[in-house]
């Protein structure tokens, strides 16, 4: 099966296969959790105010998220290269699909996510160190002719800045590190959730008495599109997984490592967030959850009073962190790929003699995500873009029924099971959810199909320039 057609000569540095069984784990767990699991859970029940259905939700979402994850499984499987989507698109769809994924992914799609994650790092670490502030009018300045202000919250933006730095200097010099730090804040990350769950449930002073009337008294049309809205916020909970997929060319032993992990730790991500939103439930009725800002502290200030909003920014803290490293380790492999295809600036595709990384790949998405940290516009832009990410999930998905007629099935060690259903459902439901996201924010939508494309004109540029070098 070809992979970059540029070719790699025999002498040039090489990326590694170092990355074990545990560390793709953790990399899809630690990815899947960042701040999503500790804030929309008021958004989902703002939504749908109904116990029952709002854990339906959560269920629902989660099982959709897994039926995607075991049917890119196999194409991950059978394509285990540096990119993920990227990759899986160019060899599946051809050369302008797989930019455009790609450029949604640099512009904003990953580079967005990782700014808005360090954010929120460093918000909930003023509350232990208060972050310095400008002046009211001077934060209010805006760059002539748009409504950027870049020196608003500019304590924070710094902050966030300095993460992304730092866990960009930790991957450069090997994804063996990287992966380190990844199962460390994991395994962090996984045990305060679950000090939280059983807190909650033993010393939390609950009542089971928030989950009736489980199914609510709400009927009508209105019940599915709201339904909708809701899967935006869990789904965004549950965006992650395919983090694997960009560094799969790093795995050892890919055809078996990366679908075990991606299946065994979006298996586990489900039920975390299922058992963390019961909790939250039976600590506190569905209307305190929808009027909550920051249900999670909300409810450790319950089972622990006076310390619980400490203990609560520590654990947000923590998952932020090992967030942030997982997309800065995995999303500079999609950009490594688009260069090495010529389709990207070609030092970006080189691989660092000495660690093995695609280090100025690193450099450049750090570059990058500091500046839309500081513009402050990432969390409009990744709400313009969030849904497009969908669209692509859904191509990611069908590109199973390509492959499977492309490339024989009988060679691979895995194959996605309850084909063709499986992707069929998946597809299915993740356009239905496009096309109501269309209706439903209509303006944002419209804003991110003209983000993507976007990238036409400079897809056309590169492959122009490919042609010519050619």
């Amino acid at each position: 099966m070809p992979t970059h057609p540029s070719g790699t000569d025999a002498g040039t540095p090489q990326l590694e296969r170092r990355l074990g069984f545990t560390s793709a784990v953790m990399i899809v767990v630690g990815s899947m959790i960042g701040s999503g699991i500790f804030l929309t859970p008021q958004s989902v029940a703002l939504a749908v105010p109904i116990p029952g259905i709002m854990i339906m939700v959560w269920i629902l979402t989660g099982l959709l998220t897994l039926a995607g994850v075991l049917t890119n499984a196999e194409i991950g499987c059978a394509i285990p290269e540096a990119g993920g989507h990227y990759t899986f698109f160019r060899i599946l769809f051809g050369d302008l699909i797989a930019f455009l994924f790609g450029w949604t992914t640099f512009i904003v799609y990953q580079t967005g996510s990782m700014a808005a994650i360090a954010v929120a790092f460093a918000r909930y670490l003023d509350y232990f160190i208060p972050l310095p502030h400008l002046a009211p009018t001077v934060e209010t300045w805006t760059i002539p002719f748009t409504n950027i202000a870049p020196l608003a919250d500019i304590g924070a933006k710094g902050v966030a800045v300095g993460i992304i730095v730092l866990l960009t200097a930790v991957n450069y010099f090997g994804v063996q590190f990287g992966g380190r730090i990844q199962n460390v804040f994991t395994f962090m990350k996984v045990f305060a959730i679950g000090g939280i769950i059983l807190l909650g449930f033993a010393i939390g002073h609950g009542s089971v008495e928030n989950f009736f009337p489980l199914w609510g008294t709400t009927t009508g049309s209105a019940l599915l599109p709201a339904i909708g809205v809701a899967m935006i916020a869990t789904l965004w909970s549950y965006d992650g997984w395919a983090n694997l997929t960009f560094i799969g060319g790093e795995v050892r032993d890919p055809q078996r490592n990366i679908p075990r992990a991606l299946a065994l730790g979006t298996l586990l991500v489900i039920v975390i967030y299922v058992l963390t939103n019961l909790a939250y439930l039976y600590m506190m009725p569905v209307s305190e959850i929808a009027g909550s800002r920051r249900v999670a502290a909300d409810v450790m200030d319950r089972v622990l009073p006076g310390y619980g909003g400490a203990l609560m920014s520590l654990a947000v803290m923590i998952s932020t962190f090992g967030s942030v490293n997982g997309s800065a380790m995995t999303t500079a492999r999609v950009f490594f790929a688009m260069a090495k295809d010529r389709l990207f600036p070609r030092p970006m595709g080189e691989v660092h003699p000495r660690y093995h990384t695609p280090a100025k790949a690193l450099v450049v998405q750090c570059v990058w995500a500091s500046l839309l940290t500081l513009s402050g516009t990432f969390d409009q832009l990744f709400t313009y873009v969030m849904f497009g990410g969908w669209i692509f999930y859904a191509l990611g998905a069908a590109g199973v029924f390509v492959l499977r007629r492309k490339y024989p099935p009988e060679k691979r060690p895995y194959h996605v099971p309850g084909y063709p259903w499986v992707p069929i459902v998946f597809v299915a439901v993740a356009t239905w959810f496009v096309g109501n996201t269309l209706v439903s924010q209509t303006a944002d939508s419209m804003v991110g199909l003209l983000l993507i494309a976007a990238g036409v004109p400079f897809y056309m540029y590169w492959k122009k320039t490919m042609m010519q070098s050619a």
